[in-house]
């Protein structure tokens, strides 16, 4: 069950967020671009803050990057992790 804001924010994901195998290896990126969810992560990850991704990369803005953080969470939330037992 989804609840409303998560509603929104998947919703806001799918227009903002696509993945099209002849744009950056099919890797998600944000919708027009050529900039890949993963390289604002990293970027955010390693501690820059969104004022600078925004004014670094000025075709975002800051709906693009809640989207780029809700499809993360969407993927974390939707990928089984197998533990494998050493031999």
């Amino acid at each position: 069950m989804l609840f409303s804001w998560e509603r929104h924010t998947v919703q806001g994901m799918s227009d903002r967020v696509e993945i099209n195998p002849r744009v950056c290896g099919g890797q998600p990126v944000i919708k027009g671009t050529r900039i890949s969810v993963a390289a604002l992560l990293e970027q955010l990850a390693e501690g820059e803050s969104w004022d600078s991704l925004l004014s670094g990369y000025p075709e975002l803005t800051r709906a693009d990057l809640q989207a780029a953080l809700a499809y993360a969470r969407q993927s974390i939330l939707h990928t089984e992790v197998a533990v494998l037992n050493p031999a």
